[in-house]
């Protein structure tokens, strides 16, 4: 199974699936419907469970909610999928909730907000699910000095399958009549749908290529019980573990950064320099297809000089972002912060998770366990860094402030990454032979 051309591409194929959810439901077209359809005359007050709140503040909320779910259950799940080998059965368990919650918001129209906010935090919740053990199967099917690669080539995959399902779903929504739509909520509806078929449908093929799991158990009265034992003996063997430790540490804080850039761009460009709803679309297209090149071009340096200098490079580049979106005054110029956004974005995703396999021990068979680990601090990063975002602009009124402080979050994970000594797997031709560049 190691560096199988055919399971490669098929496991790429599941990041080509699923990263539609995020771009279409959660970054472009599901926020804007959502505030549409809840929205009444010049109110943004919605009625939730008989209590009421700010349209967008409840959106966020499930959000957070959604990811807070995942921190708490995922850990547990992981140590009974490692236990009893059920890893692909939690994976398609995930998936299919996911995808059909997606499917399931085209019933959504604003006067069911319950139903709505309901089906946003169960498809959230699975998408976040789903990727921790897809993650896991990294290590299993790419040797050491191809997990750079092989991790930027899934992260391609899922920004390329993402812009074209975004695209198909702008022109019914921009071009209804072509397809008999009539105009309206409905083509947007019908794009929600879109996204579920399209992650449940090339999920398949992943499915059907990844390595079959070693069963350590059926005894199903057990499961609990072992499943809390195994996340247990992983973080034991975390403890002994410092560079691996370190770097979720790090982790934690530039990804922090990272997400906060991604899931607030949109919103800082229309409520900073006032863009529209089609330029801010074209911001969230420029960043994506950016991210292509930035995979692998990362990848591509992490060969040479290594992954701590690699991820370093970025994060310097992340800090100096930062800084020039407090500064940014014209549209021309977020355009030119988004392209280099995007450049960075998808070699900073994808060679974290290259070098988080790379860290983990290779006699283990606990991937997943290992893995609901990066996975925790990744989803807590999402938590801390959109709720630091916001309480800076409720504190000082700008969102200006706010991109700057992200800078803090990046300079505290760099301080941290230049402190590591990682292994010989991930160390470059060059810095290789200077022991730790």
């Amino acid at each position: 199974m190691i560096n199988d051309k055919k399971v490669i591409r098929a496991w790429s194929m599941y990041d080509w699936a699923n990263s539609v959810y995020s771009l279409v439901i959660i970054s472009s077209i599901f926020p804007v419907y959502y505030e549409s359809v809840t929205r009444i005359g010049d109110s943004d007050l919605v009625s939730f469970f008989g209590f009421k709140i700010i349209n967008t503040v409840l959106y966020s909320y499930a959000l957070s909610f959604s990811f807070l779910v995942v921190a708490f259950m995922l850990p547990l799940l992981t140590g009974i999928a490692d236990y009893s080998g059920k890893r692909m059965f939690f994976m398609k368990t995930f998936v299919y909730l996911g995808s059909f919650s997606c499917m399931g918001l085209f019933f959504f129209d604003g006067s069911n907000i319950e139903y709505g906010i309901l089906l946003a935090i169960i498809a959230s919740t699975s998408f976040s699910g789903s990727l921790v053990f897809y993650n896991s199967y990294l290590p299993q099917i790419a040797s050491l000095d191809r997990m750079d690669a092989v991790s930027a080539k899934g992260f391609s995959y899922g920004y390329a399958g993402s812009v074209i399902l975004l695209v198909i779903c702008l022109i019914i929504i921009q071009m209804p009549e072509l397809f008999g739509i009539a105009p309206g909520g409905r083509a947007a509806q019908i794009s929600f749908v879109l996204v579920g078929l399209w992650w449940l449908g090339f999920a398949q093929i992943t499915f059907n290529k990844m390595p079959v799991d070693i069963v350590g158990s059926t005894k199903k009265s057990n499961m609990l019980l072992n499943g809390y034992k195994e996340i247990r003996k992983v973080w034991v063997l975390l403890q002994e573990l410092p560079v691996t430790r370190k770097f979720l540490v790090s982790f934690f804080f530039y990804n922090t950064g990272v997400q906060t850039v991604m899931y607030m761009a949109a919103q800082f460009g229309s409520k900073a320099l006032n863009l529209e709803g089609g330029e801010l679309i074209l911001t969230i297209l420029i960043i994506n297809v950016v991210a292509i090149v930035g995979a692998y071009l990362f990848a591509k340096l992490s060969i040479f000089k290594g992954n701590k200098f690699s991820i370093a490079s970025m994060l310097i580049i992340w800090v100096l972002i930062c800084v020039a979106a407090f500064l940014v005054t014209s549209k021309m110029q977020f355009f030119i912060l988004a392209f280099v956004v995007g450049l960075v974005m998808g070699g900073i995703q994808a060679l974290s998770r290259a070098t988080y396999s790379k860290l983990i021990p290779a006699t283990t068979s606990d991937y997943a366990s290992f893995f609901s680990f990066y996975d925790v601090t990744y989803n807590v990063s999402i938590v801390v860094g959109t709720f630091a975002y916001g309480y800076i602009e409720y504190l000082t009124g700008s969102m200006r402030n706010s991109s700057l402080a992200l800078g803090i979050f990046f300079f505290i994970g760099l301080a941290i990454l230049l402190t590591l000594k990682l292994p010989a797997s991930a160390l470059g031709t060059t810095a290789t032979r200077n022991v730790n560049a």
